[in-house]
C-alpha cells in the first residue's frame, strides 16, 4: 500500500440526523461556516458536509434543496476559501435527483460515493430494534449514475465502504472502468451491522485494496475510535473525525464543537510521526484539479 507522508485530515461537521436540540451540531450556513473555520484552524483541510432543513425547529432533518446546499457551501468558502468541500450524497431509494441537483449547484471538489448496500441495523439491550430495520440500498446502477454525475461536474468520488465486500467491490468498479485511479476509499467502521471499529481489522482491509488506493478511516463510536485513528495514521491512512462520527475526545470528555476533535486527531497523527497536509498538498494527494 502506497503511503503518503502527509496525512489529509477531514472534519465531518454535522451528520445527517443528529438532533441539534440535543447535541451541539451546526445547522445554519453561519454555524456551518464557523465550525468549518474552527476545524481548519485546528488542522483540517477537508470538510464533509451534510445539509439540514433550515426551517425553524426542523434542523434534525436532511435537505436536498440546492438553495440550502448552496447557501451553506458559499458561507464555508467565504469563511475559509482554502478548505476542500466534500459533499454527502447518501440517499435511500433509486431517486438521486436531489443529491445530483446539489452537486450541480455546489460543485464540491469531492463527494461521498456510497459504494454498496447495507442492512442498516442497531439492536437495543432489551433485544428490540433501535429503529425499524432498513436497507441502505446502493446497487451498481445507482453507484454508476452517481459516478457519471460526479464526472460531469468535475467532482472526485470518495468511496464509502461500510463492509468488507464493499471494499472489494470498489476494486471491481476500477477494473470495470467505472472509477479512475487514484481511487479514494473510506473505511466506515463502527456501524453496528457493518465493519466494527477495531484497529486489528485494518491490515486485512488494506490487503484488499490496490496499491495506488488512497484511504481513510471513518470511525463511529466513543473511546474505541481513537485506537483506530492511531493505527490508521501509523499504517499510512488519512484521517477523519467530527461531530458526525463521535462526540467524545480521547479522555472520554464530550466535545462541545468540532475544533477539539480535530485538535485531538492532529495530535494523534503527529504522535506516530505523520505531519498534516496543507490544503495545496491535500489537493495534490487527492488528485483534485488533476
Amino acid at each position: 500500500m502506497a503511503r503518503s507522508e502527509k496525512v489529509v485530515v477531514t472534519c465531518a461537521l454535522t451528520g445527517v440526523l443528529t438532533n441539534p436540540a440535543q447535541h451541539p451540531v451546526p445547522v445554519t450556513p453561519e454555524q456551518m461556516a464557523q465550525q468549518a473555520r474552527e476545524a481548519f484552524d485546528a488542522g483540517a483541510t477537508v470538510v464533509h458536509c451534510h445539509f439540514r432543513d433550515q426551517r425553524p425547529g426542523m434542523g434534525f432533518l436532511p435537505s436536498w434543496d440546492p438553495a440550502v446546499a448552496g447557501a451553506i457551501c458559499d458561507a464555508i468558502r467565504a469563511a475559509c476559501p482554502e478548505l476542500i468541500i466534500n459533499m454527502s450524497t447518501g440517499v435511500v431509494g433509486p431517486d438521486i435527483s436531489g443529491p445530483v441537483a446539489c452537486l450541480e449547484r455546489v460543485r464540491p471538489e469531492m463527494a461521498a460515493l456510497n459504494a454498496g448496500s447495507l442492512n442498516y441495523l442497531k439492536i437495543k439491550s432489551d433485544g428490540q430494534w433501535a429503529w425499524p430495520p432498513m436497507l441502505f440500498d446502493n446497487p451498481v446502477e445507482k453507484v454508476k449514475q452517481f459516478i457519471e454525475a460526479m464526472n460531469r461536474y468535475g467532482v472526485v468520488p470518495e468511496c464509502e465502504c461500510f463492509d468488507t465486500g464493499i471494499v472489494r467491490s470498489v476494486g471491481m468498479f476500477e477494473q470495470a472502468g467505472m472509477l479512475k485511479a487514484p481511487v479514494h476509499v473510506s473505511l466506515v467502521m463502527g456501524v453496528a451491522s457493518g465493519m466494527p471499529a477495531k484497529a486489528s481489522w485494518l491490515p486485512l482491509l488494506i490487503e484488499e485494496m490496490s496499491p495506488t488506493t488512497a484511504w481513510q478511516t471513518i470511525v463511529i463510536g466513543r473511546h474505541e475510535v481513537w485506537d483506530v485513528h492511531r493505527r490508521s495514521a501509523a499504517l499510512g491512512g488519512h484521517l477523519r473525525t467530527g461531530l458526525e462520527d463521535t462526540f467524545y475526545l480521547p479522555d472520554g470528555s464530550k466535545a462541545a464543537s468540532n475544533g477539539p476533535l480535530i485538535e485531538a486527531l492532529v495530535r494523534t497523527a503527529r504522535e506516530v510521526g505523520r505531519e498534516i497536509a496543507t490544503p495545496a498538498e491535500a489537493r495534490a494527494i487527492l488528485g483534485i484539479g488533476a
